[in-house]
């Protein structure tokens, strides 16, 4: 028996009434140790971040095909696996505490009057959270890490991703203009990513 396809029906299927793009939560839980006590003030930059962080995105997934050419027709099989940059982009203060964290990040990896820097990648590679939120107070199937409580009720994550082993590549400029009123400076900041895992530190939920 076909079921009928109501407005009703489709209600019932809309879990949550659908996520939403604006709740989401990014964190970087630690800078490189050559910086973070050059620039955060009193550790709060990682927390900083997270309030700071205005736009990011779960990442795509992507295999490549590799194309056999057999007697004029193609055979298409799995490649390999590639992972694209991740971009973020910040909020700034006054303070340009995070600007400042990413410029001194960058100049870590390569000095920008002698072009030296750090030859360990462990010294600049860093990991990434990325948590999508839900709307209400119950807890989110996925994740291990709470966000936020309501009325003492823990709310989770209902999907969250780790991004492995990242690094800025790219900082964008901030524009000034005499004809920009009512809006805050910001800025993107562009990585390139090892690879990621969904869940917390690789914990698929």
């Amino acid at each position: 028996m076909t079921t009928l396809r109501t407005i009703s029906a489709f209600k019932s299927k809309l879990a949550g009434g659908g996520a939403r793009p604006n709740l989401f939560e990014v964190e970087i839980p630690a800078f490189p140790e050559a910086i973070s006590a050059e620039v955060w003030k009193n550790s709060e930059g990682p927390d900083l971040f997270k309030f700071m962080c205005k736009s990011a995105q779960l990442p795509a997934s992507n295999i490549a095909e590799i194309p056999i050419p057999f007697r004029g027709r193609v055979l298409k099989v799995a490649g390999d696996r590639t992972f694209d940059p991740w971009s973020v982009t910040i909020i700034n203060d006054e303070n340009f505490l995070l600007r400042n964290a990413f410029e001194a990040w960058m100049q870590l990896i390569s000095s920008n009057g002698t072009n030296t820097g750090a030859t360990q990648p462990t010294s600049y590679m860093k990991d990434a959270h990325v948590h999508q939120l839900g709307r209400g107070a119950e807890n989110g199937p996925s994740s291990t890490v709470s966000s936020n409580s309501v009325n003492g009720s823990e709310i989770k994550p209902l999907k969250s991703y780790t991004f492995y082993d990242i690094f800025p590549t790219s900082i964008s400029a901030i524009d000034l203009s005499y004809d920009s009123s009512d809006t805050i400076e910001e800025f993107t900041v562009d990585f390139q990513v090892q690879y990621w895992e969904p869940g917390i530190y690789g914990k698929d939920g």
